[in-house]
């Protein structure tokens, strides 16, 4: 077999498109955030999906950047380096999730309570050192990458611009999570998901086709002009 840029754009492509899938798919149903779910299968299988998840996002926003690389200009590149740091700091959480906590629930409870209340906004009554500052850290490059990055998508005019526009709009709207009740939660990165469902589709499509605009081309003057203005991470 032999692997072209084409090819590679392509595997981008699926991999967007199935990160959004199982984004959308482990928010249905989730278990509460408690100490009883974290010894739970359920918790594992979930957060060992989110850590597969965010491995391919990585691969979606690298080949959706390289499509477009010189039309996204500076915005794109800190769009990309910001998000895609947000999607390794997802998995890291979703990792330690996954294989760390369970072993912690039964001689540390309050501590992984402390943690759990840290990542879903709830009340916080003890120190859990630098994971506090891990998961902040975390929904700020999430939410500050996915708007930089969905507006640069949507004024290269390469890819579909109403995923790249349900991206931006879709990761800042995250923050109203805290006001809202916290059903509300867990359908607020559905935009997401679907929004790299989108764009996966997208990449895959202009490279099967070859009619999306020049991709190395500088983005036309009225593109560079125009203005577009975590959920469920954990």
């Amino acid at each position: 077999m032999t692997i072209t840029p084409t090819t590679l754009t392509r595997a981008a492509g699926v991999a967007a498109a199935a990160a959004g899938l199982i984004f959308i798919g482990v928010q249905i149903n989730h278990p509460p955030m408690e100490v009883a779910s974290v010894t739970t299968t359920e918790w594992a299988v979930r957060n060992s999906a989110k850590v597969v998840m965010a491995g391919l996002a990585l691969a979606g926003l690298t080949g959706m950047y390289l499509r477009q690389v010189r039309r996204t200009g500076l915005l794109g590149l800190l769009g990309y380096v910001v998000f895609a740091a947000g999607y390794l700091a997802i998995g890291s959480v979703a990792f330690l999730s996954a294989y760390a906590l369970p072993s912690l629930a039964g001689t540390a409870p309050g501590w992984v309570s402390d943690v759990l209340a840290t990542a879903s906004g709830g009340v916080v009554t003890g120190d859990i050192g630098l994971m506090r500052t891990a998961i902040q850290v975390e929904g700020f490059l999430y939410l500050a990458g996915g708007f930089l990055f969905g507006i640069a998508l949507f004024r290269a005019r390469v890819l579909a611009r109403w995923a790249a526009a349900l991206l931006a709009a879709g990761t800042v709207a995250s923050l109203a999570i805290p006001f809202l009740p916290q059903s509300f939660e867990r359908p607020f990165a559905f935009p997401t998901g679907i929004a790299l469902i989108g764009l996966g589709h997208s990449l895959w499509r202009t490279t099967r086709t070859g009619t999306a605009p020049d991709a190395t081309a500088p983005a036309p003057a009225a593109a560079v002009g125009s203005h577009v203005t975590p959920a469920g991470a954990e």
